[in-house]
């Protein structure tokens, strides 16, 4: 198995420079090349890999902080080693789809991604989304703001912000970090309704929101899923049409 893996520039190396840990996977050569390319230059060690094949033996082997997912890929989707992620890791996953491919962007999410980025895309778009999943994820261990509270309480559910593990009647939530962000915002804001715009900006921090992205619907979904919850008779979270999501005091 022949391994590629993107070292990092001079300047990097002068500085001792070791940034996180990002693996990037498309069979499309150009496309890894570019990404690798843009986020190398951010000084992120990246690990670019052209088969699914030599991906898996990548998130076997090294600690990653963050994934980049092609959808299509010969022999196993990016669906598929997404999956494969979710089974172990928690870190941020990326999804690449085809041009208004949104079945693909819709199963991307259901299966655990965080995000997607649309074909073709603006490069420094693609590094904004990074950086801002990443800034989110390493939030998970560090301490916590003083404005914070370090504990969250609401019928059951417990939150804890700095350990950033969630319960419900004491039995642990599997959440994903994009779940997480989402329902720590919505009780640090109990009572008060904040829009999918709000949640977008609050949790990727970048300004490529649009009004069509359904990005936070399918989080919502899943939150309500692991929660027990549905939008017709919502314990927990409740949708206020045409305004946003609050959850009741």
């Amino acid at each position: 198995m022949k391994k590629t893996v993107l070292r990092m520039n001079s300047l990097q190396k002068e500085r001792g420079i070791m940034g996180e840990k990002i693996l990037v996977v498309d069979d499309e050569r150009e496309i890894a090349d570019l990404v690798a390319v843009y986020l190398e230059n951010e000084y992120y060690t990246v690990f670019r890999y052209y088969t699914a094949e030599d991906a898996l033996a990548c998130i076997q082997k090294e600690e990653l902080d963050l994934a980049i997912l092609d959808v299509m890929l010969p022999g196993m989707s990016g669906f598929e080693i997404c999956q494969k992620i979710r089974e172990r890791y928690h870190y941020p996953v990326i999804m690449l789809t085809a041009k208004d491919a949104e079945v693909d962007k819709i199963t991307g999410l259901t299966l655990g991604a965080d995000d997607y980025i649309t074909k073709p895309f603006r490069p420094l778009e693609m590094v904004a989304r990074v950086k801002a999943h990443l800034r989110r994820y390493k939030r998970y261990n560090p301490a916590v703001n003083e404005e914070d509270e370090t504990i969250l309480y609401h019928s059951g559910l417990t939150i804890n912000v700095t350990s950033h593990e969630c319960t419900l009647n004491g039995q642990r939530l599997d959440l994903t970090p994009t779940e997480f962000e989402i329902l720590k915002i919505l009780c640090q804001r109990k009572g008060r309704v904040v829009s999918s715009e709000e949640l977008f900006h609050e949790i990727w921090k970048d300004e490529y929101y649009q009004k069509s992205n359904n990005t936070i619907t399918v989080h919502i979904r899943h939150l309500r899923e692991k929660l027990g919850d549905t939008a017709e008779r919502p314990k927990y979270i409740h949708t206020v049409w045409g305004v946003g999501y609050k959850i009741e005091n």
